[in-house]
């Protein structure tokens, strides 16, 4: 994989963000959702139609998350089922060998993952409902990211057992970013050592989020039969051959007390983030049960609180009143801000106005490439997009026209002939990328960008058929799709290196590409992306000469590099100051300089990999009337940084990664011994029922055939996940081999 396109999130050169529509620097500042500096303000129109408010009043965006394994698709599916959308129900991984009808890419039916997000549209009652299932795994978070900055509403999975892992973490932060309001569902009531009231207290302390209980699960594990629902004090039981009949009964004498415990602790907890429900509470009156309802919708709507609920999926159970919740729980379009860039105005911030009589403002969020061309998935912000109907592409100015417009359904389409704001939908034969923005031609505006993770690992690849034109043909295609996925060719050793988030994520990339275009290819040994950087501030001055008859270049530079703190290094991964006072240096010759800087960034010096967390001050210098030029500065302060910077103490940086490890607890000995053995730095350990859960940070050079591994000494019965966290230094030790090996290299060439 590329190394130099690796930018990692908190240590590497770059900002993560994809410049979705405009490369201007004040895109930079733009935010996704609302809070966005500057003014604001609507653009005056006529008044929406009553249709229109009404069509908006009954649609929810929802997307499904969760760490992986939580029972997100086998949620979906049973949502496509109870809502009419399929008229029979196949399991993730079935033996029937149809599979679960959102995991529709074969690789996906074989591994029993999602890779990709899929959408579909349901109805459930009068509201219509856009639906996009996400994947689990962390390799895949940019479909999760993705899916998450079109949507106005999330049901975040959790498992009755696991609770909050890893990438329900990851998938909070995403929330978060984009400021999605979210109901949680624990799913997998059924399992043994079901715990929800484990489960809730993990959101509150892990997630720091207040959450409560909406339901009280009427038994647990095999004996799992159905939910007290706290709000209409009655209890609901799934029955029929798939749970499709809902059966309303008294609480159980057992449970009484138990749900009554949970109305007031529900109470409680919308006291703390709901005046209406506090003051209340003050004056110890009862809320009706319309109160709570009103009260629950403001604080999720605000991001406040979580409502929880609970069932089992793949029991069919709790679905229903899941559906019920988004309606009842989740915004609608019109009750989310948006936010676009006005471009011809100084990029000045301007509220989205969610109506179909507005002029037309719509996202690009997602391609694929199908038999017909490439699918490009659009979200309508903003006016109605129409079948024939001309759309102009802000980032290029080309106009482009609508000759095809579909919803999704999974893998399969549904032609329509209009779609009208707060809608998601699908165009054909559209050159565009992820991120991009479409208008009407009537204003020039531009969505705010999505964040990109940077990737963490390399691969070098070589198809074993050097002249197939569907070698490039298909990573082009792959980059197009996914802004994770990277490529680029080495300049010394001339392979085709290719950066994406995980093994796995390389691994089925390798694998599509064989089944998809016939290109079988040879991958060589994963590369960790190390970064360089100073440790200690060091002094530089340096003067550039050369004469060869004629004019010839002189520039002299006289300054400092010193290292950034650590904290700083997300938001400023390296910085160039200029303090040259009194015109020794023109002021022409100073980008220049700041050139050479970067220049020397690109590839470091101990073993070539770019240089992070550095600030070049510059203080003075000198400058020849005659043959002073930007290129004799530009090597000035190139040679300068070099020269500084192997005075600092230079370090090396290598990926850390945040390890969760669960396997049965007879086999926890084994499993931090193996964590110890790859240089981990045990965090946490937590022990539930009869499994452990090791958290760890590892690196990631030390990570490879990690699973391999852990299945042989869990019996497979152990499993991981992982993400990046930081980079951090090398040992000593490590650092002078990775020298050697890199001084190797380069005599190799020589």
């Amino acid at each position: 994989m590329a190394l130099s396109m690796l930018l990692p999130r908190l240590a590497g050169p770059g900002t993560g963000f994809v410049r979705a529509a405009v490369a201007t620097s004040g895109l930079r500042n733009a935010v996704s959702r609302g809070g966005i500096l500057g003014l604001t303000r609507r653009w005056a129109s006529s008044a929406p139609t009553p249709e229109d408010i009404d069509r908006l009043k009954h649609l929810r965006n929802i997307g499904i998350s969760a760490h992986i394994d939580s029972g997100k698709t086998t949620v979906t599916e049973r949502i496509l089922y109870y809502t009419g959308r399929i008229k029979e129900i196949h399991e993730v991984r079935g033996k029937d060998n149809v599979g679960a009808t959102m995991d529709w890419m074969d690789l996906e039916r074989e591994k029993g993952i999602t890779i990709q997000s899929a959408a579909t549209y349901a109805q459930w009652g009068d509201t219509n409902l856009n639906i996009i299932d996400t994947p689990g795994h962390v390799d895949f978070t940019i479909e999760v990211e993705r899916a998450l900055r079109v949507l106005d509403g999330a049901v975040l999975v959790l498992c009755s057992v696991s609770g909050v892992q890893s990438q329900t973490i990851t998938v909070d932060r995403q929330m978060r970013r984009y400021n999605v309001p979210r109901i949680s569902f624990i799913n997998k009531m059924d399992r043994a050592g079901a715990n929800p009231t484990r489960i809730i207290d993990q959101i509150r302390t892990k997630l720091k989020l207040p959450a409560a209980a909406l339901q009280v699960p009427i038994g647990s594990e095999d004996a799992f039969e159905g939910v007290v629902d706290i709000l209409t004090q009655r209890a609901v039981y799934n029955k029929g051959s798939r749970g499709e009949d809902i059966v309303y009964d008294e609480i159980p004498a057992h449970l009484a007390d138990t749900v009554q415990a949970a109305r007031e602790e529900l109470i409680a907890t919308l006291a703390e983030v709901d005046d209406e429900i506090g003051e209340l509470f003050i004056e110890e009156k009862t809320p009706t049960e319309d109160q709570l309802r009103d009260a629950i919708r403001r604080a999720t709507i605000a991001r406040k609180f979580t409502p929880v609920l609970m069932g089992s999926a793949i029991k069919d159970k709790g679905i229903q009143s899941l559906l019920d919740a988004v309606i009842r729980y989740l915004p609608t379009p019109t009750e989310v801000k948006n936010t676009m860039l006005d471009i011809d105005n100084n990029e000045q911030v301007l509220d989205v106005v969610p109506y179909s009589n507005q002029p037309f403002v719509g996202l690009a969020f997602k391609l694929e490439e199908g038999k017909y061309g490439q699918l490009t998935y659009i979200r309508v912000y903003q006016g109605r997009l129409e079948k024939g109907q001309f759309a102009y592409h802000v980032k290029t100015g080309k106009k482009v026209k609508v000759s095809r417009l579909v919803r999704m359904h999974s893998n399969s389409m549904e032609d329509v002939d209009s779609v009208g704001a707060g809608e998601i939908c699908a165009l054909f034969g559209i050159d565009c990328a992820s991120g991009d923005t479409f208008t009407d031609g009537t204003i020039n505006c531009s969505m705010s960008t999505m964040f990109v993770p940077d990737s963490v690992i390399s691969l070098s690849l070589t198809p074993k058929d050097k002249n197939s034109p569907n070698f490039s043909k298909a990573l082009n295609r792959f980059q197009r799709e996914d802004p994770t996925f990277r490529v680029h060719v080495d300049s010394e050793s001339k392979q085709t290196i290719i950066s994406g988030m995980g093994e796995l994520h390389l691994d089925i990339y390798v694998e599509r590409m064989r089944r998809e275009y016939g290109v079988d290819c040879t991958t060589g040994k994963p590369q960790v992306a190390f970064r360089e950087t100073a440790t200690r501030r060091s002094p530089f001055s340096y003067t550039h000469k050369k004469q060869s008859g004629g004019a010839g270049q002189f520039g002299r530079v006289i300054g400092y590099i010193e290292p950034i703190d650590e904290d700083q290094q997300a938001e400023l991964p390296h910085e160039f100051v200029n303090n040259v006072m009194g015109g020794n240096i023109p002021t022409n010759y100073i980008p220049a300089c700041e050139k050479g800087f970067t220049d020397g960034l690109q590839e470091g010096f101990m073993i070539g990999h770019p240089i992070v967390g550095v600030r070049m001050v510059l203080q003075d210098g000198a400058a020849h009337s005659v043959d002073s030029s930007e290129l004799a500065f530009r090597l000035a302060a190139f040679h300068a940084f070099r020269e500084s910077f192997k005075a600092s103490n230079p370090r090396v940086l290598e990926p850390v990664m945040n390890v969760e490890v669960s396997a049965p607890i007879e086999f926890q000995g084994s499993v931090l011994g193996s964590l110890n053995k790859r240089k981990g730095l045990i965090v946490d350990t937590e022990t539930q029922e009869d499994y452990c859960v090791v958290v760890a940070e590892v690196p990631l050079n030390n990570m490879f055939g990690y699973s391999t591994e852990l299945r042989s000494a869990t019996q497979g019965k152990g499993e991981f996940s992982m993400e990046y966290k930081k980079h951090s230094p090398v040992l000593p030790n490590v650092q002078e081999e990775l020298i050697k090996e890199h001084q190797k290299k380069l005599a190799e060439k020589k």
